[in-house]
């Protein structure tokens, strides 16, 4: 299954959407709030049930330690979203000013949400707001290794002129990035709020960046996600809800598209063969007309 970071350029709704894809997903499934910005599903959705001594800052300590004693820590630190125990949460920091210390940590973590993807769950890792430093990925505002790492890179856009706007100024240093040091630029997608006129095609076109996957734009059900509270009546059959299932589907298609592609190659062409193909096809033709 993909391990799959979904980021912004501001904010677009990023933590919504990974909630979303994670509840839905019709496999076991983990979502990891990475945002170095501090996580807000603790005190939203959750309303603070879970408190301080979960989450991705004990990670840091835990593998100054030992590589065991992060693996203990992360499975230790695992919330349960459901009573069965198929969705998982890593919480995220309750103090931005945490993040400098998860540098080190953020190439073990990203190997362990990848045993996770391998082993069949879907991955979601909420990346935050992309920021960068002299064309790079920043060290701290950004979780850089585990969006290089991942296979799949959706920047979260609403169809608006406003969110494109801001889309634009980031699509090309990010993709540049995946280029250099990530998983390539095939790796990047664009995960469409239907929020605005603006439609799937004409955000791709305006972004020059595929539209992967599209969530609705469903108030009452991203407000619930969001902020917690009493779950609006028909939750489990919501807009957001149906659509996410479908789009996680759409994305583990396209990873698995991906991977096939990168351990098969295209071969190329030898100008003889490109040549006795050309004459084939222009005979098949020719044969067509008669």
């Amino acid at each position: 299954m993909p391990v799959t970071a979904l980021v912004s350029a501001k904010s677009s709704g990023v933590t919504t959407s990974a909630l979303a894809l994670t509840l839905a997903s019709g496999r076991p499934s983990l979502l990891a709030e990475c945002d170095p910005a501090g996580g807000t599903i603790r005190a939203g959705l959750l309303e603070g049930e879970a408190g301080a001594g979960y989450g991705l800052y004990h990670l840091a300590a835990a593998e100054r330690t030992s590589q065991e004693a992060l693996a203990q820590a992360f499975a230790s630190h695992l919330w349960d979203m459901d009573e069965a125990g198929h969705r998982k949460l890593l919480l995220g920091l309750t103090d931005p000013a945490q993040a400098a210390s998860l540098s080190r940590t953020w190439p073990s973590l990203s190997q362990m949400l990848h045993v996770l993807a391998e082993a069949g769950l879907d991955v979601v890792i909420d990346a935050g707001r992309i920021a960068f430093n002299a064309g790079e990925l920043h060290p701290t505002l950004t979780p850089a290794p585990l969006i290089h790492q991942a296979d799949l890179v959706l920047l979260v856009v609403r169809g608006t002129e406003q969110s494109l706007t801001l889309a634009r100024h980031i699509i090309k240093p990010l993709r540049n990035e995946l280029t250099d040091r990530g998983n390539g630029p095939g790796a990047l997608g664009l995960l469409l709020i239907e929020d605005g006129p603006n439609r799937a095609h004409q955000v791709a076109e305006a972004l020059e960046t595929p539209v992967l996957a599209a969530l609705p734009h469903d108030p009452a059900t991203a407000a619930y996600l969001t902020n917690g509270g009493r779950q609006p009546r028909g939750y489990s059959r919501s807009p957001l809800l149906l659509h996410a299932r479908t789009a996680t589907e759409q994305l583990e298609a396209v990873a698995s598209r991906r991977q096939i592609q990168q351990q098969y190659p295209p071969q190329k062409t030898s100008p003889q063969l490109a040549g006795v193909l050309h004459r084939l096809n222009a005979k098949r033709e020719r044969g067509r007309r008669v």
